[in-house]
């Protein structure tokens, strides 16, 4: 199986060589999806300048050293010099099939897998995962799962907040309200309610802030006790994590716990090796790294705080033992920071030094996947009334219940546990979808009403799109004499082949083909870029194209049994690609609207 432009690619590179000389071979044959025809070569421009001759000449000279048996017509020469090719209906039939009959429905496992971490969600213990944490989370799942479905070994890293100053007062918190009192359960239910107790005992009584003071040191200093404690309050936030991801269907377990914790036997001899290998150096108090290229508004070189003047350690020391682990003892041959853009600085003088320093080799590639902001209607960062961090659980159960409302009034018939599964995964499913259909760099505005919406790219419209070719293959079965409760069993198995071979001859369907084979390419390019958003546009575009095809290809109501079973085959093959694709978003489909 090969995708359409790389098919075509390989063809046009033979013609560069046979017309213009084998160091012609590997330019760039510029294929894109054509206006008038399948797609589009531009290369001839490009050529023409190197060559000193007109690109029309350049391209009469492609055309005639060029071989597209069995895969396109001769292109047409167009404008300037643009090679507007169509391909053989016969091969996207035969590629069609293929993809059919391939439980990866076309996707190319790699020669040599990455080892890719992935660092994501990190809420802190003891505190609300609010709307900010919401993007981290999912992005990052959508990551991890499309790099697993290509065969890449994913190592997902949870750096949550577990340690560090706070943890005195929260500790000394926990032993006042005692473990199983109604106050320590807010750790499972409102961490911040538990969080700010503590925070206010803190600021208004002196002895229990000592107290807090000396509950820090005790802890780092590595207490027996003091450690249970701890342990039994990373537990109990633990649950209310537990609850977050199980509503957000993500796939995050304790398994991938690694939180700032597990680096702080390391901490110092991170910064001992630093000193020692004369990357690091003291300036005014504190152990600094100048990492190259960094350089502050005085044009000064920019200091990496490592140490602190009071022997305190930061978020730098974490993040630099952490990336040496993540080489050296995970084997990552990839790294990807899923963290919001204002710490763009911070991880680009952390590569750069952890590079310095020989932990981070060229052959590792470490990448900060950028993560924009959740806007309210007003272009701010969303919040609520009051002005703090809106909570994530509140924003989830918001969006199912708006969805509930809508399933209830347009299908009553349901069953109710059935229009309360519905309700979740369109309301869970919209919520992520619109997130995951922006640029992860991008901010956007948060609108339930836009995300719930059944027109326009919304996760509802591609779960409409699902939903109407499982009906298809219900009545479809009724008509047949089938089991009708087997269908719907086989419907959910997106993996499922067609018992026959997709139909490709009217242009409708055509344009449906040409779309499915587009699945393993993007699904490959989501991975290498770390752009999920991909995979939601090429979603929408083949949910288009399959209403495109169910309005003017007749499935149920085709008489010619032979054409009946092949459009069905298609339609088969676009809910299989639709599944996957939104499972890799992590988005689930339901069995009816």
């Amino acid at each position: 199986m090969t995708a359409p432009d790389i098919a075509l690619a390989s063809r046009f590179q033979d013609a560069f060589a046979a017309a213009f000389g084998e160091e012609y071979r590997d330019a760039d044959p510029i294929i894109r999806p054509g206006r008038f025809s399948d797609f589009q070569c531009n290369a001839a421009m490009g050529l023409a300048k190197k060559l000193g001759q007109k690109p029309r000449d350049i391209a009469a000279q492609i055309v005639e050293h060029l071989d597209l048996t069995g895969i396109a017509s001769a292109p047409e020469i167009a404008g300037p010099g643009f090679l507007n090719t169509t391909l053989s209906t016969e091969w996207i039939a035969g590629e069609t099939a293929a993809i059919a009959a391939d439980e990866r429905l076309g996707a190319a496992v790699p020669a040599s897998p990455d080892t890719v971490v992935i660092d994501y969600s990190a809420p802190n213990v003891a505190k609300e995962m609010h709307v900010g944490h919401l993007r981290t989370t999912v992005v990052g799942d959508a990551l991890a799962r499309t790099l697993e479905f290509l065969g890449h070994r994913v190592i997902r890293q949870n750096h949550i907040g577990d340690w560090g100053t706070p943890f005195g007062m929260l500790i000394e918190h926990l032993l006042d309200v005692g473990e199983d009192s109604a106050d320590a359960k807010l750790l499972e239910t409102d961490p911040n309610a538990f969080y700010q107790a503590a925070r206010q005992k803190f600021d208004g009584d002196e002895a229990f802030a000592t107290r807090a003071r000396a509950r820090v040191a005790t802890l780092q200093s590595g207490d027996e006790q003091t450690l249970e404690i701890w342990g039994r309050l990373v537990d109990l936030s633990k649950q209310y994590f537990h609850r977050i991801y199980s509503t957000l269907d993500v796939t995050l377990t304790d398994n991938d716990l690694a939180g700032e914790s597990s680096y702080n036997d390391l901490l110092q001899q991170t910064c001992d090796d630093l000193k020692d290998a004369g990357i690091a150096r003291v300036s005014d108090g504190a152990l600094c790294v100048f990492p190259d290229g960094f350089t502050g508004r005085d044009e000064q070189p920019l200091p990496l705080i490592i140490q602190k003047s009071d022997g305190g350690f930061g978020y730098a020391t974490t993040d630099l033992a952490a990336i040496r682990h993540r080489v050296r003892t995970l084997g990552a041959t990839r790294i990807a920071y899923v963290v919001g853009t204002a710490q763009e600085l911070h991880f680009q003088m952390i590569f750069q030094t952890a590079r310095e320093a020989g932990w981070l080799p060229e052959s590792v590639d470490a990448q900060h996947v950028k993560i924009g902001s959740v806007l309210g209607e007003d272009g701010k960062i969303l919040r609520t009334r009051s002005g703090s961090s809106l909570r994530l659980m509140d924003l989830l159960q918001e969006g199912t219940a708006k969805a509930r409302g809508v399933i209830d009034e347009l299908r009553p018939d349901l069953p109710e546990d059935e229009r309360e599964q519905i309700a979740q995964m369109i309301g869970i499913g919209g919520i992520k979808y619109a997130d995951l259909s922006t640029a992860h760099d991008s901010d956007y505005t948060f609108d339930l009403d836009r995300m719930l919406a059944l027109q326009g790219n919304t996760a509802p419209y591609l779960q409409y799109a699902v939903a109407r070719i499982r009906s298809i293959r219900r009545r479809a079965a009724e008509a047949s004499g089938a089991d009708g409760a087997a269908v719907d069993s086989a419907a959910t198995d997106s993996a499922a082949a067609p018992a026959a071979a997709p139909r490709v001859v009217d242009d409708a369907e055509r344009a449906l083909a040409l779309q499915l084979l587009e699945f393993g390419p993007t699904a490959t390019a989501v991975a290498a870029d770390y752009a999920p958003h991909r995979m939601a546009a090429y979603l929408f575009d083949l949910a288009q194209a399959f209403m495109g095809f169910y309005e003017h290809c007749p499935i149920l109501k085709e008489e010619d049994a032979e054409v009946r079973t092949g459009r069905l085959a298609l339609a088969d093959l676009t809910e299989s690609v639709l599944v996957t694709g939104l499972d890799l978003l992590g988005v689930s489909a339901p069995e009816r609207m």
